[in-house]
């Protein structure tokens, strides 16, 4: 039987390991047009996710129940006049608006959970009530994203007149100069610098106490994905890089990035670190490492929790060849 090159690839998926990366909804992009906003909401199976910022509503007592009637989304205070149409889950439309932080909510029947922690309290794998299952949490972070974008990006930066949400969410268009804008990403290199048996971490200043992780930097224009790894490791740690693999990615949606997972081979050892960037950098020994994932570091030190693509990484090296 004739090997292929996808009999080595990794299983599961390295990418499925990480938050926000279970979106399953049916996107239907290319068959979107004006009136699809309308019939979904005209559909009785419509559901919606709200927002508030980096917040998602929940039913209290319920785990991961963040879909709403559009009339409960009505009495709750969302903005229907801005909602965005996310997709189908089967043949039910999902759609998604956001709610001020002013907005009053009855406490007993909703709470509003940050993002971050359904994503840490899914990979953790706990029986929490504030824990939403992977196609939730990718939902949640697809909507995130849109929501930001059309907050960001009302007036034409051609000639600046209030641009118009059209395609159910998924373009804005110029009424004076027909320009159009479409849903952006921005790309972020996220790399471990491997040599010999060690890897390269670093902790900026705003991370949690004794947490070490993988540098990162977003991709510039005109650069690859390998030439960004390059480029920000040289830059933050003054570590000179050779080859670079492309392991995983992940949706970020804060604002609305896409995290680019990469294991990059370092040519020298020597670390001149940006001390504005970080706050210490250095190399761990395979074990140190070990130590760092499995909670058992004698200073105490960690790596972030297992829902970062950072995470998946670090593990990713420590656990293999």
């Amino acid at each position: 039987m004739t090997r292929s090159l996808f009999d080595t690839l990794p299983s599961p998926e390295p990418s499925t390991l990480t938050g926000f990366s279970g979106n399953r909804l049916d996107r239907r992009s290319e068959q979107r047009n004006e009136a699809s906003l309308s019939a979904a909401l005209a559909d009785p199976s419509a559901r919606v996710m709200l927002l508030r910022g980096d917040e998602a509503m929940l039913r209290s007592g319920e785990a991961a129940n963040a879909l709403f009637t559009l009339r409960e989304a009505e009495a709750i205070g969302a903005d229907l006049d801005e909602v965005i149409l996310l997709g189908w889950a089967d043949s039910a439309p999902r759609l998604a608006a956001t709610i001020t932080s002013e907005t009053t909510f009855d406490a007993d029947s909703f709470h509003a959970v940050s993002m971050r922690t359904l994503a840490i309290n899914g990979a953790a794998g706990g029986l929490l009530a504030d824990t939403a299952d992977p196609e939730t949490l990718g939902a949640l972070a697809q909507a995130r994203a849109l929501l930001h974008w059309h907050r960001s990006s009302r007036f034409c930066g051609r000639c600046g007149t209030k641009t118009m949400m059209s395609q159910g969410g998924y373009r804005r268009d110029c009424p004076n100069c027909d320009a159009q804008f479409f849903p952006r990403t921005d790309p972020v290199a996220i790399m471990l610098a491997i040599r010999d048996d060690r890897c390269l971490m670093g902790r900026q200043a705003r991370f949690a106490a004794g947490t070490y992780s993988c540098l990162a930097g977003f991709v510039e224009p005109g650069e690859t994905i390998e030439d960004a790894v390059r480029r920000e490791i040289q830059e933050e740690a003054g570590v000179r890089i050779g080859r670079v693999a492309y392991h995983a990615s992940q949706p970020w949606p804060f604002p609305m990035s896409l995290m680019i997972g990469c294991i990059a081979e370092a040519l020298s050892s020597e670390i001149v670190p940006d001390t504005d960037e970080l706050e210490d950098c250095r190399w761990f020994s395979r074990d140190e490492t070990l130590a760092m994932l499995e909670g058992r570091h004698p200073d105490g030190l960690s790596t972030p929790p297992r829902m970062a693509i950072a995470h998946t990484l670090i593990r990713a090296w420590a656990e293999g060849d």
